[in-house]
């Protein structure tokens, strides 16, 4: 290893120990680095303004406002309501209808923290009160935020998109079956588990009618994700204008349709979409510096080149190579990550043949199960605050979910049809 190799890895690994927050330490190993080889520190600012100055990234402010938008306008709501007619009947239902509506509202909300903490303020009370532990209720929580990654339309998805020069509608196809196989794995665990603590089967089989009026009533949920996935996939407008089409579309519902969005809640939707855009933008500026300097030290094919020395054997690689962004997943911002590795990443995969989408959706489910895992989970916090539960208690009830989880992230690694076949069938 070079003293660069040192600087950035070594250094950034070092700054993250102490507690400095990743961007500024990527960025403070960046400017090291910079020095190091000589060139001229103003290449950082030039990095950073390049690094956001895509048009595709429009599309990130754009999902999450219409995701806040829908949420505070009562889509979330009316899905779960709607998930609670269909599974309540099974032991474990309620569980299983926090599962089923985190899948729901992922498809209009494309981010794990979102979709953890709308659906988990929403049904770790109603778990509780229905015979389930707190904990596990929480933990619960943070084990499917990350669906709301996987189902379309997804942030990362996006991000991974631009970065590798890959369909972003192709990448939205992609994520449908993974997403769905994580919610059934999740859903099973919810019946396992009420079975073994003796959580009693407490609701009848909803009636037709019932089923009927739920459905009905959250039809303009339902009608969202056909909207924008519609107008993606048929080729009628880009993500970006999908993004712009599902502010419009939450605002209508939650204004007019619906009601519940009022004209004074608008200020605080908008900052706090700002907030989080300006917080991904600032990470994918100072992201980008780092990936630059990577690629001007050729790192990423020196790391790739490693790896593929260790063996040959491709399913060892592919294990490594999980093991690998698990680690990194527990420890960084999925963003910062996306960015800083695309070039290693892309590498690798050329090297082994591995298509860029296929590639992506394996990064992606990775890098949510890190989101659920100790230190640094995002959902994992996210739940410890809504649920107000401790964050060791909360662990102690993750495990098993954590487990369950990395057999996805296994069947979707070594089984590319699982990621491969909508894009194939509805795009080629």
């Amino acid at each position: 290893m070079t003293l660069v190799d040192w600087i950035l890895l070594g250094g950034s690994a070092f700054l993250l120990l102490l507690g400095v927050p990743y961007a500024f330490a990527i960025g403070l190993v960046s400017i090291a680095a910079l020095v190091a080889i000589g060139v001229d520190p103003v290449v950082t600012v030039q990095q950073m303004v390049a690094g956001i100055d895509v048009f595709a990234l429009l599309a990130l402010p754009c999902f999450i406002i219409a995701g806040d938008l829908m949420h505070t306008g009562g889509l979330s709501n009316r899905l779960v309501k709607l998930a609670m007619v269909v599974a309540r009947r099974f032991r474990g239902g309620v569980g299983m209808v926090a599962v089923l509506s985190a899948m729901m509202f992922g498809a209009i909300s494309g981010s794990a923290p979102a979709t953890t903490a709308a659906i988990g303020k929403l049904m770790i009370p109603e778990m509780e009160k229905r015979g389930y532990k707190r904990s596990f209720a929480a933990a619960l929580a943070a084990a499917y935020g990350p669906i709301g990654i996987l189902i379309p339309p997804s942030i990362p998805m996006v991000i991974w998109g631009v970065i590798s020069n890959t369909s972003v509608p192709r990448m939205f196809f992609a994520g449908i079956l993974p997403g769905v196989l994580m919610t059934a794995a999740l859903v099973l665990v919810c019946n396992i588990h009420a079975r073994w603590a003796d959580i009693p089967r407490v609701d009848t089989r909803a009636s037709l009618r019932e089923f009927g009026l739920a459905t009905w009533d959250a039809k303009w949920a339902l009608l969202a994700p056909v909207i924008i996935l519609g107008g993606i996939y048929g080729g009628v407008f880009t993500p970006t204008e999908a993004g712009v089409i599902g502010i419009t579309y939450g605002l209508l519902v939650g204004l007019f349709l619906h009601g519940e969005l009022k004209w004074h809640m608008l200020s605080g939707i908008i900052l706090r979409s700002v907030n989080t855009s300006a917080s991904i933008a600032f990470v994918i500026s100072i992201a980008t510096v780092f990936g630059w300097i990577v690629a001007y030290e050729q790192l990423a094919e020196r790391v790739a080149e490693s790896i593929v020395n260790i063996t040959d054997n491709r399913i060892l690689i592919l294990l490594l190579l999980n093991l690998f962004l698990l680690l990194v997943g527990m420890l960084m911002d999925t963003i910062a990550i996306m960015i800083v590795f695309s070039g290693f990443l892309v590498q690798l995969g050329a090297q082994l043949g591995i298509d860029p989408v296929h590639l992506g959706i394996m990064l992606i489910v990775n890098l949510g199960v890190g989101l659920m895992t100790p230190p640094f989970g995002y959902t994992l916090f996210t739940a410890a605050a809504i649920s107000e539960v401790p964050f060791g208690k909360i662990v102690k009830s993750l495990w098993i979910l954590v487990l369950v989880e990395l057999a996805v992230v296994g069947l979707v690694t070594y089984i590319p049809a699982i990621s491969l076949t909508l894009p194939a069938l509805f795009m080629d």
